[in-house]
């Protein structure tokens, strides 16, 4: 599980009932953010809106779930996939590239496979290139959908909490007359202003950047892949496609990978 979201989620709820509850006699205030026609307005208006976006309905619970890819811990070892690919690149040296046939049985990584077996089958490289790139895109389109969820329900929310105020506030003109209905006709028309800025900063807008990072995460490391294969089908030195391929690594992390393997690549 992914600690650093789960935590986050956590204290901003704590942070927002901290604020509530501030300077109160007692737990009881917390009822006075509880209006559940607000919450229909609100959520539902929001929900209702990104399934009319949605491609289907089963798409739209597909984005919904993908809520639960912002609690799973994302391993992206990016030094270890340079190590892969130049034992690959070891192996094509001394042995040639159809040794990786044998090789590639080991490979865990769809993608890198994939590669793998293109250039033991004597792929031209830019084809190799174009197919694995095309591959890459529909990955990234696909994570921009789910993303661009997420970003809409963002926008929606403080949208239907805005439209949820007019209501309140119309009713609340209405009976202007009567001093007692207008404080809480004034209240529902603040509170779904509320609710629609917690679901758009608490939940959506953080789930979107989330799943950015991991996606750029994601495509960097394949983007490596890439980048290592067509150097192995070149033929070209390992230590070259090493140096080559630590420029996807930060200094310090080169450092590290450097320092690690000792530059004693064979």
């Amino acid at each position: 599980m992914d600690l650093a979201s789960i935590i986050g989620i956590v204290l901003c709820a704590i942070v927002v009932i901290f604020g509530i509850l501030y300077g109160q006699s007692g737990l009881e205030v917390l009822g006075n953010f509880y209006d559940p026609p607000s919450i229909l307005i609100t959520l539902g208006g929001a929900l209702c809106c990104v399934l009319i976006m949605a491609p289907s309905l089963k798409g739209f619970l597909k984005y919904l779930k993908s809520f639960t890819l912002i609690l799973k811990v994302q391993i992206s070892d990016e030094e270890g996939t340079i190590k892969q690919i130049i034992s690959l690149s070891n192996i094509a040296r001394k042995e040639g590239l159809l040794a990786l046939e044998e090789a590639a049985n080991g490979i865990d990584d769809e993608f890198l496979k994939k590669g793998v077996l293109l250039i033991v089958d004597g792929t031209d490289p830019e084809l190799v290139r174009s197919i694995l790139e095309t591959e890459l895109n529909c990955i990234e389109d696909r994570h921009s959908d789910v993303v661009g969820f997420w970003d809409s329900l963002a926008a929606m929310g403080p949208a239907w909490g805005m439209i949820g105020t007019l209501i309140g506030l119309i009713n609340m003109l209405k009976v202007m007359d009567d001093p007692k209905a207008i404080g809480p006709a004034m209240a529902v028309a603040l509170i779904t202003t509320f609710y629609g800025s917690v679901l758009a900063n608490w939940i959506c807008i953080p789930v979107a950047t989330k799943l950015k990072s991991k996606n750029a995460s994601e495509v960097m490391v394949k983007e490596l892949m890439v980048e290592g294969l067509l150097s192995i089908q070149a033929g070209e030195n390992p230590r070259v496609i090493e140096e080559k391929l630590k420029s996807f690594l930060s200094p310090t992390r080169r450092e590290a990978l450097r320092a690690e393997s000792g530059e004693d690549i064979g």
